[in-house]
């Protein structure tokens, strides 16, 4: 089942993406269930926005694909490396991104996305598929000049609009062999398979959920493959993850 959040009439509210067609659902499926209305609209007719704002936090890992931390000249560290972006980073399918005044070095990174859906602590990894929603795709995007100079990653990873998801949440996913495509101006510059990950979106998880709870709406980030790059302004980053969709965002200064 794909939820999405969508704008109609200037109304916000979540559907059920069917085909072409969006059914609307009654109040948030977070804490109600998916409980349709019976109104429907075409996707055409709607504007797609970020399927959550996560409440409380956007917790990301950095470096779980080999490939990407050897070309960033680093070493896969010993155990997952994790950060934290604000929830005021988080943009929608489509959004115009504005590249931040504080930085020349804007990198896309890829990614799959897991969506939480309940309150949890401590969860073994065997048990994440239990308090797991569903999954969307991200674009970890990244001051790579300021993460240079800083001795936090605060600025450079958490500037307003820095993690586009979308364009909706799959809740009947498999995430453990699929691929994660990265596309700047229409040319792939990044195809990764999660099935390269040091450690598996279940360990993440359960990796995340020992040092924070994590809330129902929470998004993780799960790391992105080789092929990162920089942005300018003007150009358009396609995020593809197999089985999910395509998020599209354009950058402006």
């Amino acid at each position: 089942m794909r939820i999405a959040r969508f704008v109609v009439d200037g109304d916000p509210q979540y559907g059920v993406v069917n085909g072409d067609e969006i059914v609307g659902i009654a109040g948030d499926p977070f804490y109600q269930g998916v409980q349709p209305t019976g109104t429907k609209h075409a996707i055409d007719d709607v504007r797609l926005v970020a399927p959550i704002i996560p409440r409380s936090k956007v917790v990301c890992f950095g470096r779980t694909y080999a490939d990407h931390a050897s070309e960033l000249g680093n070493e896969v560290p010993a155990s997952p490396l994790m950060f934290l972006k604000p929830n005021t980073a988080i943009a929608g399918p489509g959004d115009p991104v504005t590249l931040p005044s504080f930085s020349e070095e804007i990198s896309y990174e890829a990614e799959l996305a897991v969506v939480i859906g309940r309150i949890c602590k401590d969860v073994p990894a065997e048990k994440v598929a239990d308090v797991i929603f569903g999954y969307t795709c991200a674009n970890d995007l990244t001051a790579r000049d300021v993460q240079k100079t800083d001795l936090q990653w605060g600025r450079a990873k958490g500037w307003d609009g820095s993690c586009p998801i979308g364009p909706w949440i799959e809740t009947e996913f498999d995430p453990e062999d699929v691929g994660v495509v990265g596309r700047l101006d229409g040319e792939t510059v990044q195809d990764g398979n999660t099935s390269d990950m040091v450690w598996s979106v279940a360990e993440l998880v359960s990796f995340a959920s020992q040092a924070f709870t994590l809330l129902p709406g929470d998004v993780i980030l799960t790391g992105t493959p080789a092929g990162v790059g920089l942005l300018r302004e003007g150009q358009r980053f396609e995020v593809e993850v197999e089985g999910i969709g395509t998020l599209l965002n354009q950058f402006r200064r």
